[in-house]
């Protein structure tokens, strides 16, 4: 390994850590494939045991010997995938403790390559329960969402063409590491939502809606029961799903509230339908 000990947090090599915005990490510093961010031991194993390639690593000098492990096999990774070894910058902790997000990062971030892109098509391939999602702008809803996913039961995620990025680093963080793990795509402008949802049929999907239609049925109602293939969409957190979306869709699908509440956080309301239509 290349354990670099830095001395202050003006070092320019310090940036891609803590003064890159997101747009940047995207298409400034690896313009074909990007850089995201992970942060936190757990979040940094998950991502290296689905084989993501790290670029470099900031470490606590506190945190250097119990991370060695994940620093070895981020080190073998990068290797093996042709980038060399992987610099390791090491901090004294009083300044780590400075950085923003310390207590979040444990003192422990990579830098890594974003994954390939895949298609609708490959993410879909064999599933038979995928979570749609449409114009989330919350990157902590999409973690979340994520993480309920994996939890209970999708096989899949599809994100809408303008929804925002799982690997934006709260989103990561929030997901604790599963946007790695969950096969996911995003539709193309062009098919966004008839030609996607049509797709989806082909295979043998039911296009769901999670949303306050006129004609909806409740989500434990026995008519979903026999349905094989579910394909469940969740809107934005302002206005939920777009008209022509839920046009496109096949029947829409409500969560029984009391007290006079209309509906849930989509977080919220993801978990209750992964559990009802997918983990169950």
């Amino acid at each position: 390994m290349q354990i670099e000990r830095l001395s202050s947090l003006v070092d320019q090599r310090l940036d891609v850590f803590s003064r890159l915005t997101e747009h940047q990490l995207r298409n400034r510093l690896d313009p074909a494939r990007g850089v995201f961010i992970a942060e936190s031991r757990l979040v940094v194993e998950v991502a290296l045991g689905e084989g993501v390639v790290p670029i470099s690593f900031l470490v606590d000098e506190w945190h250097l010997d119990s991370c060695k492990d994940l620093l070895e096999l981020g080190d073998e990774l990068a290797v093996g995938a042709g980038e060399g070894e992987v610099p390791v910058f090491v901090l004294p902790h009083d300044l780590a403790e400075r950085l923003t997000g310390y207590k979040v990062t444990r003192g422990f971030i990579c830098a890594m390559r974003r994954p390939r892109e895949r298609t609708v098509d490959e993410v879909v391939q064999g599933a038979r329960s995928v979570a749609v999602l449409e114009d989330l702008v919350d990157v902590t809803n999409v973690g979340a969402v994520f993480r309920n996913a994996a939890a209970l039961g999708a096989d899949a995620v599809v994100l809408s063409p303008r929804c925002a990025d799982p690997l934006c680093r709260r989103s990561v963080r929030v997901s604790m590491g599963t946007v790695l793990k969950m096969p996911w795509a995003r539709a193309e402008e062009a098919s966004w939502p008839a030609a996607t949802f049509d797709a989806l049929r082909a295979r043998g999907f039911s296009v769901l809606s999670m949303a306050l239609e006129d004609d909806a049925v409740a989500i434990d109602d026995p008519s979903l029961a026999g349905i094989e293939k579910r394909a469940l969409l969740f809107g934005c957190e302002g206005y939920g799903l777009a008209r022509e979306t839920l046009d496109a869709a096949d029947r829409s699908v409500i969560i029984p509230m009391a007290h006079g509440v209309d509906s849930l956080n989509v977080a919220a309301s993801s978990a209750v339908a992964f559990w009802q239509l997918f983990s169950r």
